[in-house]
């Protein structure tokens, strides 16, 4: 989870590729009325948001089976408690970056439909995991070889990735 441009899909590819997990991308659940939105600057709303998470929400549940891995910003509690309720237990690995680093990586990015201009929306959304919630907050400031490695640090941790009886999901 997080704002756009924070390495959230980046880090999701390679833990899904690395746990041999099916993964998906969160912006591909969005139907063509929330693209064209946010393509015009245009913050979604959560009545705009709540469909889409159920989307997300009913697929992890159908990767029950093996777990998966997921990108969503989930900015807010409302939202990462519709994903919750999916089927087997839902980690959130928040990856947080500094606002001037967003902004750069946002600038030099082409081909999504996310304009830079709505990060200040997405950063005055977010909300910050609860400490009960299940998850970590990881610092994107170095390579996403050291993402990836405090990313699997905390789930050797605090989940058995090892255990194939265990329903997971990722997110």
């Amino acid at each position: 989870m997080g704002v756009s441009g924070s390495g959230k899909s980046t880090l999701a590819a390679a833990l899904a590729a690395e746990l041999n997990l099916p993964m998906a991308e969160a912006d591909e659940f969005h139907p063509v009325e929330n693209i064209a939105k946010m393509a015009s600057q245009t913050p979604l709303t959560d009545e705009d948001r709540w469909p889409w998470l159920d989307a997300l929400r009913d697929w992890m549940s159908a990767q029950v089976e093996t777990g998966s891995v997921i990108t969503c910003s989930a900015l807010r509690r409302s939202y990462r408690d519709v994903l919750r309720t999916a089927a087997g237990r839902v980690v959130f690995l928040h990856v947080d970056v500094e606002i001037p680093r967003l902004n750069t990586r946002l600038a030099h990015r082409s081909g999504h439909f996310m304009p830079p201009a709505l990060l200040e929306s997405q950063l005055n959304t977010l909300e910050s995991l609860d400490p009960e919630e299940d998850g970590v907050v990881l610092t994107n400031d170095a390579t996403i070889e050291d993402l990836l490695e405090a990313a699997r640090t905390w789930l050797r941790t605090n989940t058995d990735t090892s255990d194939q009886s265990e329903e997971r999901n990722h997110s």
